[in-house]
C-alpha cells in the first residue's frame, strides 16, 4: 500500500501544496498558478485538488497533511511584540487580532472544514473524514525542505528569512534522514526583515520586490554601508547580528521603517512607481553588500564550529542568488545546493518531508542530482488537450515533430523574435526553468528593452538571465558548478565582455543599459554578470535539445529565459493562461508542446489594456 503525505503552507504568502508518494516528491504547486493571484495566500484549494488528481487519489488515500508552522508559537511572538511597545503600534494590534480571533486562533479546526469540504466535492457519496493533521515549525519546514532534497548525505543548513514563529535565522545539522537545530537568532531581529525594509523604502512592495532591489544595486555604489552598520545593525564577528528596532516599524506598525529612519537618509520612503533616483541605487548596492557580509560570516563561522563540508540554503534570503554567488566564489565548502522554492511555498514540501522522515521515521534515498526533478512538479499537458483547446477558440497553429520544431524556432530566435515557451510540467518555486519561459537571442542588443516594456511591461533596469546548456556554461560564465534552478550568478567571461569607456563608466546608472557590454547583451547585467541556469538533457530534455539546436545555428549555447507572465500575473499555468499572455504581448511566436503559433496568423482582436487592471504590480 502507497504511503502519501500532504505538506501545505497558506495564510501568510505564496499557499502551496506538495505531494510525497512513499517518499518520492511526486507533484508540487502554488496555489497563484491557479487563482492568477500573485502570492495568493488562501488555502490551496486548487493546488491540493491538483496534487490529488495527478495521482488520482482523494483524502482517503494520505496517511498524514503537515502544516508548515505552528500558529500558536506565531500567537504567542504577536502578543509578546505588542505588549512590549505598547501603547504604540494599537491600530496594527487591532487589524492583526481581528484576523487572528477570527481565523488562525482556531487554525486547526478550521484546516479540518476546509478539507472536509473538498473531500465531499471529490467523493460525494461518502462521508468525508481526513487524515492526521500535523504541524511542523516554520524554519524546521524551511530546513526540512532544503536538506532532504539534497545530494549530500551530511550537510550543515542555514535559513533566513523573514520571520517565522520566532526564528529569523535558524542553523541546522542534517544527516541521513534526520535533521538537528544547532542556534537560532529570534524576532525582531532579522535580515529578511532588514532587506525588506529597504525594498519598502525604495518603493518596492514588501515579499515579492526583495529580487527588484537585487537587481537594481549592481547600479549604485555601497555608499551607505557604513550608516547601515554604525546605525541600524551590529554584526559581530561569526555573522550573528542584532538590529536597532528604534529605526523600524514592522513590529508595531503597518509600515516597514520609522520616522527615524527617514531621518537618517534624509528622505522619506520613494512612492510607487514615480523614479528611481541615484539614491535609491546606492541604497540598493549599499544593503546587497551588507546581506552579502553576514551570508559570508555565518558560513564560514559555520564551517569552523561543524566541520561539515557541505551547505544547504532555504528560506526568502536564499533566493538572494547575488549573495548565493559570492559564498560559492569564496568555496568555505566544499558543495553548495539552494532549495528553488526557498520562500513559504517551498515550507510545504519541507513539512511532508517532515512527515515522512521525521514522523513516520522512513529512511531517505539520496539522489546525486537532487530530488527535485528540476522542479519540474507542476501541471503537465498534452498534445491532444492543447490542440482540442485551440480548435475550439479557432486559433491557427501548426504541429511539428520535435527535431523539425527545435530546427524552425532556432531560425525564429536568431530573427530577433520573442518566443513563449511552454513546455512539459510546471515549474515549482519563483523561478521559470524552461517549462514555463519567455526565451529569446541573448546576442540581440535590444532584447533587454523589448521583453521589458512590450512583453513583461516592466521596469527597464531589471535584467534577464541566461539558460546556457551545462557542457558549455564555462565557456560562457566564469563559473564551473551546475546552476539548474536560477539561484547562482556568476561573471559572464572576461573574453565575452567589452569594456565600457570612462565617460560610459559616469552615466546615470540605468542610462548604462544601452551600453553594451558583452558579446551577449541581453543577459550582461551593468556590473558584468549573470544569474545563470544551466539546463541538463537529462532533466529537461526538450529544452536542452531546443538550446542545442539554436548553438548547432549560431554557435551560441546560451538563450534569453525569463518567467511566461507579464508584470504583476502569475507565471502561466495552463495553455489557456499562455494564449491569453500571448495575445496581450508583442511576444512573436507561441510554442504549446509541439503546436506552434505565430502571432501574424491570429484572429485580430480590439486592443483593450483593461486587462493589466486585472494584476497589482508588484
Amino acid at each position: 500500500m502507497t504511503n502519501y503525505i500532504l505538506g501545505i503552507s497558506c495564510f501568510y504568502h505564496d499557499s502551496a501544496c506538495s505531494l510525497l508518494s512513499d517518499g518520492e516528491i511526486v507533484s508540487a504547486v502554488q496555489e497563484e498558478r491557479f487563482s492568477r493571484q500573485k502570492h495568493d495566500s488562501r488555502f490551496p484549494i486548487n493546488a491540493i485538488r491538483y496534487c490529488l488528481q495527478s495521482q488520482n487519489i482523494d483524502l482517503r488515500d494520505v496517511k498524514s497533511i503537515v502544516y508548515y508552522e505552528k500558529p500558536l508559537l506565531t500567537f504567542e511572538r504577536l502578543l509578546e511584540t505588542y505588549l512590549g511597545v505598547a501603547p504604540r503600534g494599537g491600530r496594527s494590534f487591532i487589524a492583526a487580532m481581528q484576523v487572528w480571533l477570527k481565523e488562525k486562533l482556531f487554525l486547526k479546526s478550521e484546516l479540518k472544514k476546509q478539507f472536509k469540504t473538498l473531500q465531499k466535492e471529490l467523493v460525494p457519496k461518502i462521508e468525508p473524514s481526513i487524515p492526521e493533521l500535523l504541524f511542523s515549525e516554520h524554519h524546521q519546514s524551511h530546513a526540512a525542505a532544503a536538506f532532504y532534497p539534497s545530494p549530500f548525505e551530511e550537510a550543515v543548513v542555514l535559513c533566513m528569512d523573514g520571520v517565522g514563529e520566532w526564528a529569523t535565522t535558524s542553523t541546522w545539522i542534517g544527516k541521513g534522514n534526520e535533521i538537528k537545530p544547532l542556534w537560532e537568532i529570534s524576532f525582531p531581529h532579522s535580515l529578511g526583515l532588514l532587506y525588506s525594509a529597504f525594498t519598502y523604502y525604495c518603493g518596492f512592495k514588501v515579499n515579492s520586490g526583495e529580487y527588484k532591489l537585487m537587481g537594481l544595486a549592481p547600479y549604485g555604489k555601497p555608499k551607505y554601508v557604513k550608516t547601515i552598520k554604525n546605525h541600524l545593525i551590529d554584526i559581530k564577528d561569526d555573522g550573528t547580528f542584532k538590529l536597532d528596532i528604534n529605526y523600524f516599524k514592522y513590529h508595531r506598525g503597518f509600515r516597514m521603517t520609522s520616522s527615524k529612519f527617514n531621518k537618517l537618509f534624509g528622505a522619506k520612503p520613494r512612492g510607487r512607481e514615480t523614479d528611481l533616483t541615484q539614491f535609491h541605487m546606492d541604497l540598493a548596492a549599499s544593503i546587497q553588500c551588507v546581506t552579502e557580509e553576514i551570508v559570508i560570516k555565518l558560513a564560514k563561522s559555520l564551517k569552523a564550529e561543524t566541520g561539515i563540508n557541505n551547505i544547504c540554503l532555504a528560506g526568502g534570503v536564499a533566493l538572494n542568488c547575488v549573495a548565493n554567488g559570492k559564498l560559492l566564489k569564496e568555496k568555505i565548502f566544499d558543495d553548495i545546493w539552494i532549495q528553488p522554492a526557498s520562500g513559504d511555498a517551498g515550507s510545504s514540501l519541507g513539512a511532508a518531508l517532515i512527515g515522512w522522515h521525521e514522523h513516520l521515521q522512513k529512511p531517505r534515498e539520496i539522489n546525486p542530482n537532487d530530488s527535485m526533478k528540476g522542479t519540474y512538479l507542476g501541471c503537465n499537458f498534452s498534445n491532444e488537450e492543447i490542440i482540442n483547446y485551440l480548435n475550439t477558440i479557432n486559433a491557427p497553429f501548426q504541429t511539428l515533430e520535435d527535431d523539425d520544431l527545435f530546427e524552425k524556432l532556432a531560425h525564429i530566435l536568431e530573427k530577433g523574435k520573442v518566443v513563449g515557451w511552454f513546455n512539459g510540467p510546471m515549474e515549482f518555486g519563483p523561478r521559470a526553468l524552461g517549462g514555463r519561459s519567455i526565451i529569446g537571442d541573448p546576442r540581440n542588443q535590444e532584447m533587454q528593452s523589448v521583453m521589458n516594456l512590450k512583453i513583461k511591461y516592466r521596469e527597464s533596469f531589471r535584467p534577464f538571465a541566461p539558460s546556457v546548456l551545462e557542457k558549455d556554461v564555462s565557456n560562457q560564465f566564469e563559473i564551473n558548478n551546475k546552476s539548474p534552478y536560477m539561484l547562482l550568478v556568476a561573471p559572464v567571461r572576461k573574453e565575452l565582455c567589452k569594456e565600457m569607456t570612462e565617460e560610459q563608466q559616469n552615466l546615470f546608472g540605468i542610462e548604462k543599459l544601452n551600453i553594451p557590454r558583452s558579446s551577449l547583451p541581453a543577459i550582461t547585467h551593468v556590473d558584468y554578470s549573470a544569474r545563470v541556469q544551466t539546463v541538463s538533457e537529462e532533466t529537461n530534455p526538450r529544452y536542452y535539445k531546443l538550446i542545442n539546436a539554436f548553438k548547432e545555428k549560431t554557435g551560441c549555447p546560451t538563450i534569453v529565459n525569463t518567467s511566461f507572465n507579464v508584470r504583476g500575473e502569475p507565471i502561466v499555468c495552463t495553455p489557456q493562461d499562455a494564449y491569453r499572455c500571448f495575445m496581450r504581448t508583442e511576444m512573436d511566436v507561441l510554442v504549446l508542446q509541439n503546436q506552434i503559433l505565430l502571432k501574424s496568423e491570429q484572429p485580430k482582436t480590439e486592443q483593450d489594456e483593461t486587462w493589466k487592471q486585472e494584476f497589482e504590480l508588484d
